[in-house]
């Protein structure tokens, strides 16, 4: 049986923009693989676990943004970034998601490149969908459905199953019942698909049900 493995991304990440490029090569490594896109929110995925964005900490917004130019160097990407950010990507998210399952990837990608690596305003639903028509599909029609109901439930359906699954952080992927987290993490992704992972039952239980002898003030009362 072919493996599948779910990608879970909000276009919002920069990180994301990295891990789509980076997974072309993982397809011409593993040919047999199915990669299914899935658009969530990553707001409402930090707000289900009570965790702030890099963007919120401003420490951490500087190192972000220093952090992904290095990582687009690693790998000779392009990046610009979008022309405002954090952006609201509600529309890019459900006109992914308003794309035939086959086309995800091809809308996924355009939108990413209009934005990150062309300095595209990615919460304006004109850019979404001039690089959606780039890419041959049907930008006006895809950006019409993103605000139709039933595209509405099924992005706030596929949050809520991303929660249930322990998601939180983009862009994170499920493979063999593994969740795995980060542009930087496809190795891993790769070490599952090969059985090299090390994470096993004898392993990986004792740490988890240590007990804690500390903890810090104000979390968890």
């Amino acid at each position: 049986m072919a493996d599948t493995i779910d990608f879970f991304f909000d276009v919002i990440s920069p990180y994301v923009y990295i891990a789509d490029a980076l997974l072309a090569g993982l397809r011409e490594r593993h040919p047999g693989v199915t990669i299914v896109y899935r658009p969530i929110l990553f707001a409402g995925v930090l707000k289900h676990w009570g965790q702030l964005g890099p963007a919120e900490i401003p420490a951490k917004r500087v190192f972000t943004f220093k952090d992904i130019l290095r990582r687009a160097a690693e790998h000779g990407l392009p990046l610009r970034g979008p022309a405002s950010h954090p952006f609201n990507p509600l529309t890019a998210q459900r006109a992914i998601l308003a794309a035939a399952p086959e086309q995800r990837a091809a809308a996924t990608t355009a939108i990413l490149r209009a934005g990150w690596a062309e300095g595209g305003e990615l919460g304006d639903p004109a850019v979404i969908a001039a690089a959606l028509d780039r890419a041959g599909l049907p930008g006006a029609a895809l950006v019409a459905r993103a605000g139709d109901p039933t595209i509405k439930a099924a992005l706030a359906a596929e949050c809520e199953h991303a929660i249930r699954l322990g998601v939180f952080g983009v862009p994170s992927w499920l493979v063999r019942g593994e969740l795995i987290w980060g542009q930087d993490r496809l190795r891993d992704v790769e070490a599952v698909l090969a059985g090299r992972d090390p994470v096993r039952p004898e392993a990986i239980d004792p740490l988890l049900t240590r007990p804690a002898s500390a903890q810090r003030r104000g979390a968890g009362g």
